[in-house]
């Protein structure tokens, strides 16, 4: 028995109709067909968006599909072996139209996990700050660095960036870890562990929006003791 199918009313203007035409023309000649109504053609975009938008599959062009089963024979060729990224796998999935299985089996390949750019901004101004006052601090004085202690209470005792939350501010550690180790940014916090094991996005944030004024100042010299003290008591 065939499914059961509802009648719906769609209205697309000319340019839409168009290129819905000129993709069954070219879906037509593909599958070496004499034609494929508009209704046909439709019912296939819808599917295939469908399919496209899915986080529970992937979706291989075919241009895609033929890279990755050249890229298999030629490890073959070279007797690669144990490839991480497992071509034959691949092969099969492809073969097999399994597009589900990568997600299951290469999830640190296959993931719907996409850097927040308001989480990376964050990052990059926190570390940004942080690089300035572990510079500015470690030119100050014993009398300087007593005299922040003073006014700040345990945070001036130890002034060094601890990193984020690894717990709720996952995210953040991550792309800060990424910026410092994959791509050698603010290099003087490479090798940290970067896991504070507590929040700090708030006193960050609270942090950065008072330095962000002082930073356009700093020209030609590094933070004062009292800016240092000043941040850390934010």
């Amino acid at each position: 028995m065939p499914p059961k199918s509802e009648r719906f009313e769609l209205r697309l203007d000319e340019e839409q109709l168009a290129r819905v035409d000129e993709w069954a023309r070219e879906r037509a000649k593909e599958e070496e067909s004499s034609s494929l109504s508009r209704a046909a053609a439709i019912r296939e975009l819808i599917d295939i968006g469908l399919s496209a938008g899915s986080k529970r599959s992937v979706r291989f062009s075919d241009g895609e599909k033929m890279l990755m089963l050249m890229m298999r024979d030629m490890f073959k060729a070279l007797k690669v072996k144990d490839p991480e990224s497992d071509p034959d796998f691949l092969a099969e999935v492809i073969y097999g139209g399994h597009y589900w299985a990568p997600k299951w089996k290469m999830t640190g390949v296959f993931h719907d996990h996409i850097d927040n750019p308001d989480d990376l901004k964050h990052v990059v101004d926190v570390l940004d700050m942080w690089s300035f006052i572990e510079e500015a601090y470690e030119g100050f004085s014993a009398a300087e660095k007593a005299a922040i202690a003073e006014k700040v209470g345990p945070l001036g005792k130890h002034v060094r960036f601890t990193g984020f939350d690894g717990n709720d501010e996952s995210s953040q550690m991550s792309i800060a870890r990424f910026l410092v180790e994959d791509m050698d940014r603010f290099s003087r916090f490479k090798g940290r562990d970067m896991n504070s094991h507590h929040p700090t996005y708030n006193r960050y944030s609270r942090m950065v929006g008072l330095f962000e004024p002082m930073r356009t100042k700093l020209i030609g010299h590094g933070l004062s003791a009292d800016q240092v003290a000043a941040l850390l008591k934010a």
